[in-house]
């Protein structure tokens, strides 16, 4: 049983019966739509680490093996769905200011293309200096459409049971765990559980894993459609803008510690839309077609828990990845599909333990 139907549970589902298992996702929501506050449809989608100089080598482990997973893994979703992720390797250009150095050394230890580059040679207005770096391997998906191929691909799976709309109670007691407990009393049992329920892990295991540290984090992006758009993604300092394939241009994010509140407000729109029009004057006089948010579970480091639980034997956790989810569930699926099936994961786990 897996307890959350984001991007991480869907991908550590389709693990699980890949080898074999049969899973039931149990989800308060519903699985791929829009419910206000679940990230996995409301991230941009970069399948990158904004700046992986300033993280530790297991998030870039972590990080690098969803770079290189999800070409295989959009090919075999629109060849058994039909639905088109939309992966585009569209590249980054990252402007001042960002320590150049660190840079280049990381991107020459991750084998990626780094090319010093000037911001006017993109049609790019920097107001940060001119001593940009072009990643032209970068690439992007659509969340909302790898969520909607995902769910497709439960559904036809007769191994797979989606459970929509159900809350569960917070965990107690140490041992091992028989059956989960709805809110509404229904007793649900498996051999099995993983918690994949990003920013609100924390309070279904409050009182059996009380160092786990993860909380909610909004992030806000707003959506325009330029009459010139981009053709490649803009990053500067915490600030994003991403050209999707249809001329639609995504601006973001903010990173608020405001608890469960999944509202938008008046302020981060002004912050972003002024952000974006220092790099694409002509936003200043569009609309904004959309603002909405999205709640990131916050761990220190952006270090995901990926592990059996300390007290519960056939408990395991798959959360906490903070700003990469989208990019670190392709490899955190195969780990924690590894380390419930008995088999040795594709990378050292030891940095994603629980704590206790």
């Amino acid at each position: 049983m897996i307890a959350g139907g984001g991007i991480v549970g869907a991908m550590t589902a389709m693990e699980l019966v890949d080898r074999g298992c049969r899973v039931t996702i149990v989800e308060r929501g519903r699985i791929a739509s829009q419910t206000s506050g679940e990230s996995s449809w409301a991230g941009g989608g970069i399948l990158f680490p904004l700046l992986p100089w300033v993280y530790c080598d297991a998030v870039n482990q972590l990080t690098y093996s969803g770079t290189r997973l999800y070409p295989s893994v959009c090919r075999r979703l629109y060849e058994e769905t039909g639905t088109d992720c939309e992966l585009l390797q569209s590249g980054m250009l990252i402007l001042p200011t960002f320590d150049r150095h660190k840079a280049l050394d990381w991107c020459k230890s991750y084998r990626y293309v780094a090319q010093p580059a000037s911001a006017a040679s993109f049609g790019i207005q920097s107001v940060s200096g001119d001593d940009a770096l072009w990643l032209p391997e970068v690439s992007q998906v659509r969340p909302p459409k790898v969520m909607q191929a995902i769910r497709h691909w439960l559904e036809s799976h007769d191994r797979v049971t989606l459970l929509e709309g159900t809350e569960l109670k917070p965990l107690s007691g140490s041992g091992r765990l028989v059956e989960w407990e709805t809110v509404t009393g229904e007793k649900l049992r498996a051999d099995r559980f993983v918690v994949t329920s990003g920013a609100w892990s924390f309070d279904l295991l409050k009182e059996t894993a009380s160092k786990l540290d993860i909380k909610p984090m909004r992030g806000q992006i707003l959506l325009y459609k330029p009459k010139h758009n981009l053709e490649h993604m803009v990053y500067r300092e915490g600030f994003y803008m991403i050209p999707r394939k249809d001329g639609l241009l995504l601006v973001g994010s903010t990173l608020e510690d405001v608890g469960f509140n999944a509202g938008t407000t008046e302020s981060a729109r002004h912050e972003l839309s002024a952000k974006g029009a220092e790099i694409l004057p002509e936003l200043a006089e569009l609309p904004v077609l959309r603002h909405w948010s999205g709640l990131r579970p916050g761990t220190p480091e952006n270090l995901p828990t990926i592990s059996a639980h300390p007290g519960i034997e056939n408990l395991y956790l798959n959360t906490g990845h903070f700003r990469y989810g989208l990019t670190m569930a392709p490899g955190s699926a195969k780990i924690v599909a590894a380390q419930i099936c008995g088999e040795t994961p594709f990378i050292d786990a030891s940095p994603f333990v629980c704590p206790h």
